[in-house]
């Protein structure tokens, strides 16, 4: 099975530092901070990654689950959104909620629900993520 690594670098404290999230296979580097992760400051976010993740790993589950019923999707597109809020205190990823949007012909509304959901259940970024609430809004084009 594949393995993938990814790297961080932070420097400074907390508040007043900075650092960079890279994925060297990907020729990716990009700048993050305590603004742009917890604040609304521009910049990068492991949540960001981890909503670009989910994102594109339902879209794959989901081509997936489609092909398998016998429906040959044209395009799926998917916005992963996370939700970091406190826990009991401390900073918690807590849900994710996938909005997608597909063209897949000749299927209809309650087989395309069933496959959305299907493919939330069996991606394995979601299934990583089994302890947050996932859900997903399913629009067919």
């Amino acid at each position: 099975m594949a393995k993938r690594t990814a790297g961080a670098v932070w420097e400074g404290s907390l508040k007043g530092g900075k650092g960079t999230l890279n994925v060297s296979r990907a020729n990716f580097e990009t700048p993050y901070s305590f603004g742009s992760r917890f604040e609304e400051a521009a910049g990068m976010s492991p949540e960001d990654l981890i909503g670009a993740a989910h994102a594109g790993c339902f879209s794959m589950a989901f081509a997936g689950v489609l092909e398998k019923a016998g429906f040959a999707p044209e395009r799926i597109e998917t916005t992963a959104t996370v939700t970091l809020e406190p826990v009991d205190g401390a900073p918690t990823i807590n849900k994710i909620h996938l909005d997608t949007k597909a063209k897949v012909p000749n299927i209809d509304d309650p087989e395309f629900q069933e496959a959305a959901d299907n493919a939330k259940k069996t991606c394995p970024v979601s299934r990583l993520y089994k302890g947050a609430e996932i859900t997903v809004t399913a629009v067919l084009q």
